[in-house]
């Protein structure tokens, strides 16, 4: 059967269409554009333009540029929000990736290395931070702590043309970049570099000052005309059991402040380390490196665990043994040291408020664990000594949606406010 060309009816006028400039009738109806951003920077706690830098990369020949002009094109677009690209590029736990639209089809961009490859080559070739202005404006801003949050605050207000000087406690800048994260993850020149393109630009870093201490809070806040509190949170947090004033009890902070200050530890041939986040697998690794038999003891199972997959997969190709379910109940003294840990086993009962389940003690099963060192790595607060009018009775510092504190002319940001990634603290000063 052939096909029958009907003739089609004209249809009649649209209610609510015009005519066009060309003749022909259009509707007033049109698409609704939603702007979004990228998955994967709307991942990155720091908001960082990952596609640009992606395509600044991609586009060189097409652009007619070399790669070295692309190369720092995309350095300056990273710069825009991080000054600290060669130092997240190896210890950001990238959750960009996570989002990346093509981990589903053949695995995600690998992000981190891109920019970590960007950061190394911009302090192999010298690239300064880009200022946004020649000008210098009269005010003068001080930034307490010079850890990634204060340093970020610092780099943005310089370039910017402020006058910024930064008080430290300890003797080098860098806050737990430097103290608080082991050299084989960050080795302490590219740290070392990445700040002093900071200190390039004007900024003025006073160490071995601690405010509250060397120098009054008020003070500081009575001389300049704004401050930025960034003092992290290096004070970590002990278990609570008697006998943990012994020798050889570290907390978690403090062990690898003294590893990375280039203190000698003898940790012995045991090291036991309390904890599932990166501090306690940081631990556990140094430990390792330092020659011990390292378990790791986590009062939840694996898929509670905070710290980055990555290294903890390190941990245990290194040798670390990961013990799931114990909590220490008791500390067993020997001359005056801790020689063992009485665990309580746990199970896992319903989510408590941070979403994992809750650990519940086995009433009667209880095992014991021998040590030489103990390391409790099992969270860490601020040092507010002399900081005390900043805080919300016994809280951490709080803040508006522009980070203000209840001081009108004081800000913060860092993990002084909450325990959180490199980026975000980046992101916050």
């Amino acid at each position: 059967m052939g096909l029958i060309k009907k003739d089609k009816k004209p249809l009649g006028k649209i209610r609510g269409t015009s005519t066009g400039t060309s003749g022909v009738e259009t509707s007033p109806l049109r698409p609704t554009h939603v702007p979004k951003l990228a998955p994967c920077r709307s991942g990155c706690p720091n908001g960082t333009k990952i596609r640009e830098v992606l395509l600044a990369i991609a586009q060189t020949e097409d652009r007619g540029r070399t790669y070295d002009e692309s190369y720092r094109l995309a350095f300056e677009i990273l710069a825009e929000r991080n000054p600290f690209p060669a130092v997240c590029g190896r210890v950001c736990p990238h959750p960009c990736e996570e989002n990346c639209n093509r981990q589903y089809k053949d695995g995600a961009l690998n992000i981190h290395s891109i920019e970590r490859f960007i950061g190394d080559y911009a302090l192999q070739h010298n690239f300064p931070l880009p200022k946004l202005t020649n000008e210098t404006y009269p005010e003068k801003i001080a930034v307490i702590g010079a850890g990634p949050a204060g340093l970020s605050c610092a780099y943005q207000l310089a370039r910017r043309g402020y006058k910024v000087t930064v008080f430290e406690a300890f003797s080098k800048p860098g806050g737990m970049l430097r103290y608080g994260i082991p050299k084989y993850r960050l080795p302490e020149d590219v740290l070392e570099k990445e700040i002093q393109r900071i200190v390039d630009l004007g900024v003025e870093i006073k160490c071995n000052t601690a405010v509250g201490r060397d120098i009054p809070y008020e003070t500081i806040r009575d001389t300049y005309d704004a401050v930025f509190v960034g003092i992290g949170a290096h004070k970590g947090k002990s278990l609570g059991l008697p006998g943990e004033d012994a020798p050889n009890v570290f907390t978690g902070t403090e062990f690898l402040n003294k590893v990375n200050s280039g203190q000698r530890i003898d940790v012995g041939k045991k090291v036991l380390v309390v904890g599932g986040g990166d501090t306690a697998i940081d631990a556990a690794r140094v430990s390792r490196r330092l020659g011990a038999d390292v378990t790791i003891l986590y009062r939840r199972t694996r898929t509670e665990m905070p710290a980055i997959e990555e290294e903890i997969v390190g941990a245990e190709e290194e040798g670390v043994n990961i013990v799931f379910l114990v909590a220490p109940k008791e500390l067993i003294l020997e001359d005056g040291k801790v020689k063992a840990v009485k665990c309580q086993k746990m199970q896992l009962g319903e989510p408590d408020e941070s979403g994992r389940r809750r650990p519940v003690p086995i009433e009667g099963a209880e095992e014991i664990y021998e040590c030489d060192t103990l390391i409790a790595a099992i969270s860490q607060e601020p040092d507010f000594y002399g900081l005390d009018y900043l805080r919300e009775g016994n809280s951490w510092i709080k803040v508006d949606e522009n980070f203000r504190t209840k001081d009108p002319k004081v800000y913060s940001g860092g993990d002084n406010l909450e325990l959180g990634l490199v980026t975000i603290a980046i992101y916050q000063g």
